[in-house]
């Protein structure tokens, strides 16, 4: 009986248990509820026993019902993976590759990989776009992007696969002009909120409303990282960098690193991961060029 057991009948009763009820499983799955009702009663009769308890007025998963969805989850999931990757490599060569690229990402190692990339596939055109935070990831959940390079967001969709890249570690620095340039030892957070940080803003609506890395109540944001650097070389406030744009600033006495008490960023890097749809993963010139983005 168990061999008999579809993927289809495993998606039902996961859009079942998700939706909290038959009619709204088949809403989402577009049949109608009998069917969906005689989908899992023939994967009942399968397994052997009740997935759902059908007494009160919307059904709850029984205890084994409970036990089998994360495996239900991990077998469509698999599966999707499966056909996903099939997919692509029936596609062949990508006829255009486009990529968002988190700001904070290293430029002269996105350089060697591009340059590494012309030559490896030279009748492949290359687009780049580089932002930060939740505008990295917008390009790939509306398909305008088959691979993102995220880092300066900390959270990967759940329709998003991803892979470790790298990690660039962050800094704090202000102008030595700056009063916090002047204060020994670790800064106050109640100092800190007194004068201006400048953070970047988001160009998507994905992190409305949510902040990373903000300390000051005073914030000026900015959507540039390259206009927040002239500002904070400017003295116009405070604010974190990836370490390896303003190393030479620091060598230089241009800038200055400082440590805030309890800053979120004290001793942490960006993680930068490469990520994609689950349903459209990069073909065979995305793949290396993942792969080349993570040599050193």
């Amino acid at each position: 009986m168990l061999d008999a057991m579809s993927m289809d009948q495993l998606r039902t009763f996961i859009a079942a248990a998700d939706e909290g009820s038959f009619s709204a499983a088949g809403r989402k799955l577009r049949r109608a509820q009998s069917v969906v009702s005689h989908t899992l009663a023939n994967l009942e009769q399968q397994v052997g026993f009740a997935l759902f308890e059908r007494t009160g007025r919307y059904p709850q998963l029984t205890e084994a019902g409970r036990a089998l969805l994360a495996d239900a989850r991990m077998a469509a999931g698999s599966m999707d993976a499966f056909k996903a990757k099939a997919r692509t490599l029936a596609e062949g060569l990508e006829p255009e590759l486009a990529v968002a690229v988190d700001v904070m990402f290293p430029i002269a190692r996105l350089t060697e990989a591009v340059r590494a990339f012309h030559a490896a596939f030279p009748t492949t055109p290359l687009r780049l776009y580089v932002e930060a935070l939740g505008a990295v990831v917008q390009p790939v959940l509306d398909g305008r992007c088959r691979i993102g390079v995220i880092g300066s967001l900390p959270d990967v969709p759940d329709e998003c696969g991803s892979e470790h890249l790298l990690s660039v570690p962050a800094v704090t620095v202000v102008a030595p002009q700056h009063p916090l340039a002047a204060v020994r030892g670790a800064i106050l957070r109640s100092t800190a909120i007194e004068h201006v940080q400048l953070v970047l803003t988001d160009r998507s609506t994905l992190t409305e409303g949510r902040n990373f890395g903000v300390v000051s109540s005073q914030i000026w944001r900015l959507a540039d990282l390259g206009a927040k650097h002239a500002f904070l070389r400017a003295g116009l406030g405070w604010g974190h960098m990836p370490r390896h744009m303003v190393e030479e600033d620091i060598q230089r006495g241009d800038l200055v690193e400082i440590e805030i008490e309890a800053s979120p960023t004290v001793g942490v890097a960006f993680s930068m991961h490469a990520i994609h749809r689950k349903d459209a993963p990069p073909g065979p010139a995305g793949r290396w060029f993942v792969s080349k983005l993570k040599q050193h």
